[in-house]
């Protein structure tokens, strides 16, 4: 078998938006078995959380959707997981700015927008629920699941 397919999801802090995606879509390729055709991963283009777990609420938020991400722990960014994943998908503009400075320096992995897998959505971004209420972050998993059915499509045309 080949090497898997490696995705990684990038936020600001990686204890809200990229662990809930990484937990989420790892959920969603268990469920279509390409757990072990499909690598996952996440980080933070911060370093103020690396060690952490992700935000209790984000855990609940998580939980109530039968979804694990308890396990997880930030990490930061490295310019090498431009060479190390197929995919590197950002939850905001920001973050992806971010990426793309090191991405224009010295080549790899083209960042996106996860959210570019959701067509015909007039949201662009995952919004940071970080400051908000407990409303925000189940916002945050309805985004994430709808752009990980078209992550997941765009994947298995690539795994055919």
């Amino acid at each position: 078998m080949s090497d898997p397919i490696r995705v990684l999801f990038v936020c600001l802090g990686n204890i809200c938006r990229s662990p809930t995606a990484e937990g989420v879509f790892r959920r969603y390729l268990e469920d279509h078995g390409l757990s072990a055709r499909v690598a996952v991963d996440s980080c933070g283009t911060g370093n103020w959380h690396v060690g952490s777990a992700p935000d209790e609420r984000a855990r609940k938020a998580a939980a109530g959707r039968g979804v694990d991400i308890g396990h997880l722990r930030a990490r930061q960014f490295q310019p090498e997981d431009l060479e190390a994943f197929h995919y590197i998908l950002t939850m905001d503009r920001q973050n992806l700015a971010d990426i793309r400075d090191v991405w224009m320096q010295q080549g790899g992995t083209e960042p996106r927008l996860f959210l570019d897998y959701l067509p015909d959505n007039p949201v662009s971004e995952v919004p940071d629920p970080y400051y908000g209420g407990d409303d925000g972050f189940d916002h945050v998993l309805d985004l994430i699941h709808q752009a990980s059915e078209g992550l997941l499509a765009d994947i298995r045309a690539h795994l055919d």
